[in-house]
């Protein structure tokens, strides 16, 4: 067992080679206690992001770093869902991020255009380490700490703090917990034992997965309730398409945030039932972000893969849950996925 790491948490395995482990471990150790560390994840951040992001900075601070600040690009808008993540303290707006940092960090972030402005950091001298998930990843930064068979970013994440010798605390596991528990559904989307493990580990700490769970996974304004309704009220349903597996879609407005009084944030959690549609295995919501342009978030039960269609159109993630940034109108997007879901049957 490694210095530092604490019974019953073995060292996982992972398809990241051994010496990429090394060299970012390495360049963490090479930092001084007071170095401007600065740690960056993907704009419009979901909670594998953040969470991973904050979770990582918290075992930072037990290592004695003091200089960390964590960002992400765009509007400063936390979810309200992970406003109390702990942590979060150390979130400050892109423009107070370290312009010259000692180290970078980056967390799911699969591709350069997924960090905006803040991709100007890799031009500077500091290290930049990459942790992610993502099999469309691009290869950025220098270190790059990347396993698409991992089911988060967490799982990364995790697995650096293993082998920095951290151990986990209550405040590190919530974090954690939050990003794996969000992006596998609630573990609905996953079959691995070593996910549930982790997920127990996590527990161990004394967290509590009930309160975690109805903070972020059962909370919601009442307009937000009435948006989804609206959202959903719109929805169409085209059974000829993925060679008969069906495709089911909607779309958000900013016109429809201004109406109910919401923020972006609740337009994440649509693609949850709208892929819940038994007559198709495909699911896209299209999501305003300003006029004509559109964040698109495609989900599929297996006959699709939709990382593919993804990244053909500018975009990526993994086989059964992918997105991309389109301009146009909605059905103008809809048109450009449609061919591909043929070209790309499981």
């Amino acid at each position: 067992m490694r210095p530092g790491v604490e019974p019953g948490r073995a060292v996982p395995g992972s398809v990241i080679p051994e010496t990429a482990w090394d060299a970012a471990v390495a360049a963490i150790r090479a930092q001084p206690l007071d170095a401007e560390v600065q740690l960056i994840c993907h704009v419009n951040p979901d909670g594998d992001a953040l969470g991973s992001m904050l979770g990582f900075a918290l075992g930072l601070r037990r290592l004695g770093f003091t200089g960390l600040r964590a960002t992400f690009p765009g509007e400063f808008d936390v979810p309200e869902p992970y406003r109390s993540l702990p942590g979060a303290e150390l979130l400050v707006a892109e423009p107070q991020a370290y312009a010259e940092p000692g180290l970078i960090l980056i967390f799911d972030v699969a591709s350069e255009s997924r960090l905006g402005a803040l991709a100007g950091l890799l031009d500077t001298p500091a290290p930049a380490i990459v942790l992610d998930h993502h099999a469309s990843n691009t290869g950025l930064g220098d270190v790059s700490l990347v396993d698409p068979d991992a089911v988060a970013t967490s799982v990364v994440a995790d697995a650096l703090l293993l082998r920095l010798g951290v151990e986990l605390d209550a405040e590190i596991a919530e974090c954690l917990y939050v990003a794996l528990a969000t992006d596998t559904g609630s573990f609905k989307f996953v079959r691995s034992p070593s996910v549930h493990e982790l997920a127990a580990r996590l527990i161990a700490t004394g967290i509590s997965p009930g309160d975690i769970a109805r903070r972020i996974f059962d909370t919601r304004p009442f307009g937000a309730m009435k948006l989804t309704g609206e959202v959903l009220g719109r929805a169409v349903l085209d059974p000829a398409a993925a060679g008969g597996r069906g495709l089911v879609w909607t779309y958000a407005t900013t016109a429809d945030l201004e109406r109910h009084h919401q923020r972006p944030y609740v337009l994440e959690s649509l693609i949850d039932p709208v892929r819940g549609v038994a007559e198709a295995d495909v699911a896209v919501v299209v999501k305003e972000l300003t006029a004509g342009e559109w964040s698109v978030s495609l989900r599929s039960k297996g006959g699709v893969d939709v990382s593919a269609v993804a990244v053909a159109l500018g975009g990526g993630g993994h086989r059964l849950a992918a997105g991309f940034t389109a301009y146009g109108t909605p059905e103008a997007v809809i048109g450009q996925i449609v061919p591909l879901l043929e070209d790309n049957l499981s």
